[in-house]
């Protein structure tokens, strides 16, 4: 029998999230998502299709992950060349959103930069 499965609930777009953290940090991540998420009756806010077109105008979200994701690992596009067997030349194109980086290829920069390949889609 197949289990029912639902959407998370949510509010005006919003998604309630629970975790637990260390005492010390609870009132630095409160102020964190503070900054960075705004209230709901704030008119400052924007859609992530509008955010990424003005921080990244002419890039797609793919090669903007990409690229953060390299630099999060700290990893140059030679070495990740060498860690995943993709050229170098062709992760350069993909993150300049020149080439588009295909499920064989997620899949392969994904378990080298420990995320889900999905996000490069």
């Amino acid at each position: 029998m197949q289990a029912l499965t639902k959407k998370p609930r949510t509010d005006n777009g919003l998604v309630t999230l629970s975790f637990k953290v260390r005492p010390e940090n609870a009132e630095r991540i409160r102020k964190y998502v503070e900054r960075i998420e705004p209230s709901q009756n704030d008119e400052a806010a924007i859609t992530l299709e509008d955010f990424f077109s003005k921080h990244f105008p002419g890039q797609t979200e793919a090669a903007v992950y990409l690229r953060g994701l390299r630099s999060r690992e700290n990893l140059s596009q030679t070495r990740l060349a060498e860690l995943t067997g993709i050229p170098q030349r062709h992760i350069s194109e993909m993150e300049n959103g020149k080439r588009s980086i295909g499920k064989e290829r997620a899949k392969l920069l994904a378990k080298i930069l420990h995320t889900d390949y999905r996000a490069f889609l």
